[in-house]
């Protein structure tokens, strides 16, 4: 028996080690897809359609909003993004775990509209920590660097509505405990119900 897959909810601080940890879990484990964002903005240098993001027009995009096919949406700058329900739909009834990486405000909508995630959340292991591994990267002056710390408290702050958190001290560990709870997560009683229930039903 397989059950429907699991979608996860996966958010932290820029500079919390999202990015690393995700390529990892994709490479270890084959039953996991991620979810990839609709926008109407225009492609970057480099990016791909479909795999960085499904870049569509603002017609099509409200067409979407009307027929309820985001699990949710925002708009940055004049730019619509969303999450498309209908790829994550499909990968859940064949059996894979879907992970979306969002930040706080789309997480909350989705945790509203879709409460059986399971939602985790990325942690540095100090803010000392955070602000090293932001300027670790040389792309950022001084003043960005201070508000993105400012903006990493508030995220912070959110992760008291998260089911799991997890500190990423090195991308191993914080790899191995996401499995760890995605595991526990498909053990409990209430996602195997129907299980149960034909077992009994042929006892």
């Amino acid at each position: 028996m397989k059950n429907d897959g699991l979608l996860i909810v996966f958010s932290g601080p820029s500079g919390a080690g999202k990015d690393t940890i995700l390529k990892r879990l994709l490479e270890t484990n084959a039953d996991y897809r991620l979810s990839v964002s609709a926008t109407t903005r225009a492609p970057r240098e480099g990016e791909v359609d479909g795999k960085d993001y499904h870049f569509i027009t603002k017609e099509k995009f409200q067409n979407m909003l009307k027929n309820d096919e985001l699990l949710e949406s925002a708009e940055y700058c004049g730019n619509c993004y969303g999450t498309p329900s209908g790829p994550i739909r499909s990968w859940q009834a064949e059996g894979h775990d879907v992970i979306l990486e969002i930040e706080v405000q789309g997480g909350s909508q989705i945790k509203t509209k879709c409460p059986d995630c399971v939602s985790i959340f990325i942690l540095p292991p100090s803010m000392e920590v955070l602000e090293q591994r932001l300027r670790g990267r040389g792309t950022e002056a001084d003043e960005v660097i201070q508000k993105r710390m400012m903006r990493a408290q508030k995220e912070i702050e959110e992760a008291v509505h998260y089911d799991y958190c997890v500190i990423n001290d090195t991308v191993e560990k914080a790899v191995d405990e996401i499995n760890q709870i995605i595991c526990a997560e498909k053990h409990k009683v209430y996602r195997n119900a129907d299980f149960i229930e034909r077992m009994l039903n042929h006892a």
